[in-house]
C-alpha cells in the first residue's frame, strides 16, 4: 500500500527527475568539494496539535469537507501532525494538517493549533 510519506517521496522524486531531464546543464554541474553541510530539517518530523473544536473534530480520507470520515478527535484532545497541505476552505482557512494517530486522516488546520509555535512542514 501506498502511504501519504511513500507518495510524498515518489512526487519529489519524479519533480527532480522531470527538473534534471528539462535542464542537462544542472545534471552535469558537479558540487565542490567545499560545499556547506547541509542545514538541518527546519521542521521535526511531527508536531503536536491540539483539536480546538468544540464539538469535536471530523477526521476525512482526504482535505476536503465532502470526502469520507475515518474518526472524530474531541475537544482538547493532543494530535500528531505529520504535514499540512492546502485543501478545502473551512472558515476561510485551507489548510488542512495530516494527523498520523493511529490511522492517517486529515483535519482542518481551523481547529487544529500546533503546540510550541512549530509550524507543520508541507506534505
Amino acid at each position: 500500500m501506498l502511504t501519504p510519506k511513500k507518495f510524498a517521496l515518489c512526487v519529489a522524486a519524479g519533480a527532480l527527475t522531470a527538473t534534471l531531464a528539462a535542464t542537462p546543464a544542472l545534471a552535469e554541474q558537479a558540487v565542490p568539494d567545499t560545499a556547506p553541510a547541509a542545514p538541518a530539517a527546519a521542521h521535526p518530523r511531527h508536531t503536536e496539535g491540539r483539536v480546538t473544536a468544540r464539538t469535536g473534530l471530523k477526521l476525512r480520507d482526504k482535505p476536503t469537507r465532502s470526502s469520507r470520515i475515518i474518526r472524530t478527535e474531541p475537544y482538547g484532545a493532543t494530535v500528531h501532525i505529520f504535514c499540512k497541505t492546502t485543501g478545502d476552505h473551512v472558515e476561510g482557512n485551507d489548510h488542512w494538517y495530516l494527523l498520523t494517530d493511529g490511522t492517517w486522516a486529515w483535519g482542518s488546520a481551523q481547529y487544529i493549533v500546533p503546540k510550541g509555535g512549530h509550524s507543520p512542514r508541507w506534505c
